[in-house]
């Protein structure tokens, strides 16, 4: 069974590029924003009077336990503050009169009625992420302070999603443990690559076959479903207009609703900003340049200290990384638990610490320990990347990450473009270069059963009212130009944060938190050219 985060040139970055936050002695769970390619619908907007009964809705709100999808996050919403629901959406809007589907939503209400504004829907990206496990975390942040006095701060699990039904299903827990432990893509031979492609038309049928609706539920995953969705939920939370806070891919949501329901908008806040008018390809050069800058970064850090695992010379760094990662290809180390360390997952394990500086302890410690013959701390960091608790159950993120991309994208089967991409990313991010040969092989989208229902574009939101965009100088996943671009193109205000991380609002800084909170409670933008430190 080959990788599907290495069955293409064009994945090698791609799936790394999730938001999460990662504490020195135990990294918390990632949130999970990717960043696929930006789209447009591809289907005209649903007539309102079709959608009524969805709309007019009325959510039964309760206790957010039997909502859990896994033990650490049954103890999250075990908080009296919380209360739950499920909102019923259009599997199809194309067909709204035929079958239906379930959004968890997660509410943490206003404690006093008369300060009021609304809502504020919160989404944290992905694909994949949990928008409920989100808004519950989100609530105790010291930073949201003043908007939990103001907003009934509401998270929603995307269509397939955590505690939305049906979810998404492509592999079991066995076959992802099983697919991330094998490096033997090395094998490039005619009937090697076979092997590859075969594997890849594998995972899309499991994906149709194990998934309730089929081939119809990952026909309607993607960007443009999920954004009607959001204004079905914006109308059944009795909100005349959406104030939203997005992260990262949660950006694209944002934008594309802005977009389509421009009229609808009170307020948009965007960190971790894509840029939307890149296709997939440039996307993915883009991107791998941003995590060798941030790799950079760490290694200046590191070789500042008498342990870094990688030496004390800056410009030796990522030949270090290399030859201390490549061996396991033919010879993981072990990870305790009857579990090895691959090459892959020590990549997943090192490109997950680059989206937090305060990970980078972890992560070097844990470069110390494959010196040693152990993986324990990649693979917990990759484990947490992938969705994996220590039981072997996965929470299925990848999975829908893999069924938004595909439906978001244009397919790209041109060996020689994939090939040429592959170049151009390794040449910007020369840490990347893994233990295979550069190769053109074809991804997983390139198979889909699912064909796409999106295109890449420029934004275009007239009448808006102007959105908030965030963006960090040494962001590894959505680079700092990409918040500069999108804040021109809905022409909005840039806030600045010099920093080597992936998002920062309601993570403790105060300069960005106060402009934030500001904006979203008072329409205030800062002023131009505002950075944050």
């Amino acid at each position: 069974m080959t990788s599907l985060r290495r069955v293409s040139a064009l994945l090698a970055v791609a799936v790394l590029l999730a938001s999460c936050s990662t504490d020195q002695q135990q990294p918390s769970p990632p949130s999970a924003s990717s960043a696929p390619r930006p789209t447009t619908s591809s289907s005209p907007v649903p007539d309102p009077a079709a959608l009524k009964r969805f709309t007019d809705q009325k959510l039964s709100w309760g206790d957010c336990t039997s909502y859990a999808t896994s033990e650490p996050v049954k103890k999250l919403y075990g908080d009296k503050s919380l209360d739950c629901a499920r909102l019923t959406v259009p599997l199809d809007y194309a067909k709204p009169a035929g079958d239906t589907i379930t959004l968890g939503l997660l509410r943490h209400k206003v404690a006093d009625p008369g300060q009021r504004i609304g809502s504020l829907v919160l989404n944290p990206g992905g694909p994949g992420g949990s928008g409920m496990s989100a808004a519950a975390g989100q609530a105790r942040s010291p930073g949201a302070a003043p908007l939990v006095q103001r907003f009934d701060l509401v998270g929603f699990d995307p269509r397939g999603v955590g505690a939305s039904e049906p979810r998404i299903a492509c592999y079991t827990g066995a076959e992802q443990d099983a697919d991330r432990a094998d490096d033997t893509e090395s094998d490039m031979s005619p009937a090697g690559v076979a092997k590859q492609l075969a594997a890849t038309k594998d995972y899309g049928a499991k994906c149709v076959a194990r998934t309730p609706h089929g081939l119809d539920m990952l026909a309607n995953i993607g960007t443009r479903d999920v954004v009607r969705d959001m204004d079905v939920l914006r109308a059944a939370l009795g909100d005349e207009k959406l104030t939203y806070l997005g992260y990262s891919y949660g950006t694209e949501l944002g934008t594309a609703y802005a977009e389509e329901y421009p009229d609808k908008v009170r307020a948009l806040l965007l960190d971790g900003a894509v840029d939307i008018a890149q296709d997939g390809v440039e996307s993915l050069v883009t991107q791998a340049a941003g995590f060798q800058n941030t790799f950079d970064q760490f290694g200046k850090w590191c070789v500042a200290r008498t342990d870094c695992a990688l030496g004390r010379k800056a410009e030796g760094v990522t030949q270090a990384f290399q030859d201390l990662l490549k061996p396991l290809v033919t010879k993981p180390v072990v990870a305790g638990g009857g579990r090895t360390l691959s090459f892959e997952d020590a990549m997943l394990g090192t490109n997950t610490a680059l989206y937090q500086q305060s990970a980078w302890e972890f992560l070097n410690a844990g470069l110390a320990q494959i010196k040693k013959g152990s993986g324990q701390n990649l693979l917990q960091l990759a484990d947490e990347y992938s969705g994996r608790s220590p039981d072997g159950h996965y929470d299925a993120s990848l999975d829908v990450y893999f069924a938004v991309r595909c439906v978001d994208n244009a397919r790209v089967t041109d060996r020689a473009v994939i090939d040429d991409a592959h170049q151009r990313m390794l040449k910007g991010a020369p840490f990347l270069t893994g233990g295979t040969p550069d190769t053109s092989e074809l991804d997983i989208c390139s198979t889909w059963p699912a064909p796409p229902t999106s295109r890449a574009h420029e934004p275009k939101a007239e009448n808006l009212p102007k959105p908030l965009v965030i963006s960090t100088t040494d962001d590894p996943a959505t680079p700092y130009q990409s918040g500069v671009n999108l804040a021109k193109d809905l022409k909005g205000a840039l806030l600045t944060f010099e920093g080597a991380q992936h998002t920062i609002f309601l993570q403790g800084n105060k300069c960005v938190d106060a402009a934030g909170a500001d904006y979203l409670i008072n329409g205030k933008l800062p002023a131009d050219g505002t950075r944050c430190k």
